[in-house]
């Protein structure tokens, strides 16, 4: 064997260890937040109505709906079943409406856009602050799963399926009804702020062993239809990628990332160091409080908060080439 030969074969694999031994850094200090997604996406709990409630209710209602009938058929007044009727209705719309914007995350959008701008000069060590400000990366970065976005510092890519009837599922916990996640990546990683106000720049800590609670939602890429159930090569290939079936069904891509450069806002706990100043995730959970005017319950915060500027809604992030629609 040559000198030359040898030398080359030292060289891959020089590279080929670097290479893993920085996929292992990388793994290191991103933060999964796939599974709590998954959990959440397959959690069919009335949060934020606590169960309890539900088991005082449901009692209470056939208690009186059967006093009612008895009352309707001895006395031959259908007051009391008629508000009866009426209150239930009253009491079931109040309990999806919650249970509907909880899935939507509004109280925590209508929280994020309450919650008044601080200022890095004034705010105090461990107090909560909300930092709006561009963003950049710090040691490490993301890259997009789909579209290869990179220099990002939060990646979300979720796969949703629509079983129907007569169809086999991908996975066991997507419901038979409906579109159900059927696959997920989503990670945060440490980053730079600049805070706005005051053109001071704080370390965000979103990566690993840190609990973020992410409000940005994704753009939709790929959505196939009940007439033409076509799959792109590239989209054959992203799932074969991930040992997902490429079999012809209905099938929904959607992506969302925060690459560099963008504004965020950001809400999480003060912690000073010296002159450094770092966002970490507030040692309690936080809470929205009940918002009367929309109706909505108290739904508990974990984490850091990140989310869009100044926003009513959810944004996502901007269309891209990219973006295709699977007929």
């Amino acid at each position: 064997m040559s000198v030359t030969s040898m030398d080359q074969k030292e060289k891959i694999h020089s590279i080929q260890s670097k290479t893993a031994v920085e996929k292992q850094y990388r793994e290191r200090v991103m933060n999964d937040l796939s599974n709590a997604s998954s959990i959440q996406s397959h959690c069919y709990s009335c949060k934020p109505i606590p169960s309890q409630v539900l088991y005082v209710l449901v009692p209470l209602f056939f208690t009186g709906l059967a006093v009612s009938i008895f009352i309707l058929i001895a006395v031959h007044n259908a007051f009391l079943f008629v508000s009866l009727l009426c209150l239930s209705a009253l009491v079931a719309a109040f309990l999806i409406w919650n249970t509907v914007n909880w899935r939507r995350s509004r109280a925590l959008f209508c929280y994020l856009r309450s919650f008044p701008d601080s200022d890095l000069r004034l705010a105090r060590h461990g107090q909560l602050v909300k930092i709006t400000g561009l963003v950049s990366c710090g040691n490490i970065s993301l890259e997009s799963s789909y579209e290869k976005a990179t220099r990002c510092i939060y990646t979300s890519t979720l796969l949703y399926e629509y079983p129907g009837l007569g169809l086999k599922l991908a996975d066991a916990k997507v419901p038979c009804f409906g579109w159900g996640l059927a696959y997920c990546e989503r990670f945060s990683t440490d980053f730079y702020i600049t805070d706005s106000k005051s053109g001071i720049r704080a370390l965000v800590k979103a990566g690993s062993g840190s609990r973020v609670t992410p409000l940005i939602v994704e753009s939709r890429l790929v959505n196939t239809t009940r007439k033409c159930r076509f799959l792109s090569s590239h989209f054959k290939k992203w799932l074969a990628e991930r040992n997902i079936s490429g079999q012809a069904r209905l099938l929904r891509l959607e992506e969302g990332y925060v690459k560099e450069g963008s504004s965020m806002a950001v809400i999480g706990m003060l912690h000073r160091d010296n002159d450094a100043l770092m966002i970490v995730q507030p040692p309690e959970l936080l809470s929205t409080g009940c918002l009367w005017r929309k109706l909505l319950l108290p739904v508990d915060i974990d984490g850091v908060i990140l989310g869009v500027p100044e926003m009513v809604g959810p944004v996502a992030n901007p269309p891209s080439s990219m973006q295709q629609w699977e007929h």
